[in-house]
């Protein structure tokens, strides 16, 4: 393609992208692709980023491919998705792939459909990873909550670490009890027991049975004392 066949297809590139194509001159441009990018937050959305592919015919083209470089647009807004600085490479070397592969052809309408087509692929399978993560957390959450109501499963292994940490359990009660029952004791005062009266060992019929302890010579006459009447 000759320098007219160049100027040809840049004229048609002007017809299809009147308001992103600024022509530096009859081999150099630049074409501003917008990207559409999916919105989070449909009440304030983010404004979509914008990439500059700036072109120059070499005087072979399109035998030869283009030199093509990208650049941000002056006071480009950020996007929580994409970033030109951190991307850059990975679409050159997708466009580099696309001119190889269209040599000998008129291209340069191929390469800004290809340059859109792989910005947007890039967020989307962000989008997609930082979606598939919520929905672990999510997952992982609900599956914290479900454990509250199932108790652990029972195996021999976990039946046996059950039954020694509650023998362990029961032996340690017991113990506890043991020491509060010999402080109750210590603590606890042995009372007098009640003396009955000569007259309440009578009437119980004890009388038999029990001597006053308190008498010093007095007779005892079949178990009740006798008293010493003075003259």
């Amino acid at each position: 393609m000759g320098h007219d066949e160049q100027v040809e297809e840049l004229e048609v590139l002007e017809s299809i992208f009147p308001e992103e194509l600024t022509k530096i001159s009859d081999t150099e441009f630049r074409i501003s692709v917008s990207l559409d990018l999916p919105q989070e937050d449909s009440e304030s959305p983010a404004e979509q980023p914008t990439i500059l592919l700036q072109i120059r015919y070499p005087e072979d083209y399109p035998d030869k491919a283009p030199h093509f470089d990208l650049v941000s647009p002056p006071n480009a807004v950020s996007h929580p998705h994409f970033s030109l600085s951190d991307d850059r490479e990975a679409l050159l070397k997708t466009l580099g792939e696309v001119a190889e592969d269209n040599l000998g052809m008129a291209m340069i309408f191929t390469l800004v459909s290809s340059l859109k087509d792989e910005a947007e692929m890039i967020v989307a399978g962000r989008v997609a990873e930082l979606e598939k993560e919520r929905e672990e957390q999510i997952l992982a959450a609900e599956r914290a909550e479900n454990a509250k109501f199932h108790g652990t499963p029972v195996n021999p292994e976990t039946f046996m670490r059950w039954r020694e940490g509650f023998i362990k359990e029961m032996e340690e009660k017991a113990a506890r009890e043991e020491e509060e029952r010999l402080a109750e004791m210590k603590k606890a005062k042995v009372k007098e027991p009640v003396r009955m009266t000569g007259r309440e060992l009578w009437e119980k019929g004890l009388a038999g049975k029990a001597v006053d302890e308190d008498a010093d010579d007095d007779e005892v006459v079949d178990g009740v004392q006798k008293l010493n009447v003075e003259a």
